[in-house]
C-alpha cells in the first residue's frame, strides 16, 4: 500500500508539474493559428513554381511531390500539435508527436533529390544544406526535451521559422519583383528580428528563452552565409 501510495505520489507531481508547464505557456496558447499563417504565404509562395501546374500534370516529378507532401504533413503537424494541447487533447497530441519519428526523416530525404538537380543544373545548394543543418538539431533538441514543455515548443518554434525563408523569398523574388539580396534580406532577416522579438518578449516576461538563443544564432550563421554568397556573386 507505502509503495502504492508512493507511485501514485510521484503520478500527482509529474502531472502538476506538466499543467503549471502549460500554465506557463498561456501566451502561446494560440501558437497553432499563427502555424496555419504559413498556409497561405506557403501556397502564395510556391504557386507559380508548384501549384498552378498540378491540375496540367506538369509541376515536377515524383521527387517534387515527395517533398511537397512531407513538407504539408510536417506544416499539418506543427499546426496541430498546440491547437491539440489548446483543446486538451493530450494523448491525441502524444499519438500525433510520434508521427514525427517518420514524417521528420522523409522530410529530410526528400531534400536529397532536390539537392542533386540543382547540382546538375548549377544551382546553389547553400538553401537546402543550412535547411538540413538547422532542421536536424531543432528537431533534435525539441525532441529530447519532449517532457519540458517549454523548451520543446521554442525548438518547434525554430523548425517553423525555417519554412519562412523559401516561402517569403519566393513571394518577394516572383510576385514582388526584388530580387538579389532583397529577397534573401526580407525573409531571413525577417526571421532574426522575429526571434529577437520573442527573445526581448520572453525575458520581459521571465519565460525561458535560452531555446530561442540557440535559433537565433544558427539563423545569423545562415543570414551571413546567404549575403557571402549574394555578394559573391555580384
Amino acid at each position: 500500500m507505502y509503495v502504492k501510495s508512493l507511485w501514485s505520489s510521484h503520478d500527482q507531481i509529474i502531472c502538476i508539474f506538466h499543467q503549471t508547464n502549460l500554465l506557463m505557456e498561456k501566451a502561446y496558447r494560440n501558437l497553432g493559428y499563427a502555424f496555419a499563417l504559413l498556409i497561405p504565404i506557403t501556397f502564395l509562395g510556391f504557386y507559380k513554381t508548384y501549384f498552378m501546374h498540378l491540375p496540367k500534370g506538369n509541376a515536377g516529378d515524383m521527387y517534387n511531390h515527395l517533398h511537397a507532401l512531407a513538407a504539408s504533413a510536417w506544416l499539418f503537424m506543427l499546426i496541430a500539435q498546440p491547437l491539440l494541447i489548446r483543446y486538451k487533447k493530450v494523448t491525441l497530441h502524444r499519438a500525433l508527436g510520434k508521427s514525427s519519428y517518420v514524417i521528420f526523416p522523409l522530410l529530410i530525404l526528400s531534400f536529397i533529390p532536390q539537392m542533386m538537380k540543382s547540382y546538375q543544373n548549377g544551382s546553389s545548394l547553400l538553401h537546402p544544406i543550412f535547411d538540413i543543418l538547422l532542421l536536424v538539431p531543432f528537431y533534435y533538441m525539441a525532441m529530447k526535451n519532449v517532457k519540458d514543455v517549454t523548451v520543446h515548443m521554442r525548438y518547434m518554434i525554430g523548425t517553423a521559422l525555417i519554412f519562412i525563408g523559401p516561402t517569403l523569398g519566393r513571394i518577394c523574388g516572383i510576385w514582388l519583383g526584388l530580387g538579389g539580396a532583397l529577397s534573401e534580406i526580407i525573409p531571413y532577416g525577417g526571421s532574426i528580428l522575429l526571434l529577437v522579438v520573442l527573445i526581448y518578449w520572453d525575458k520581459a516576461n521571465s519565460r525561458n528563452y535560452q531555446p530561442y538563443k540557440i535559433i537565433l544564432s544558427g539563423f545569423i550563421v545562415y543570414f551571413i552565409a546567404l549575403m557571402t554568397n549574394v555578394f559573391i556573386a555580384i
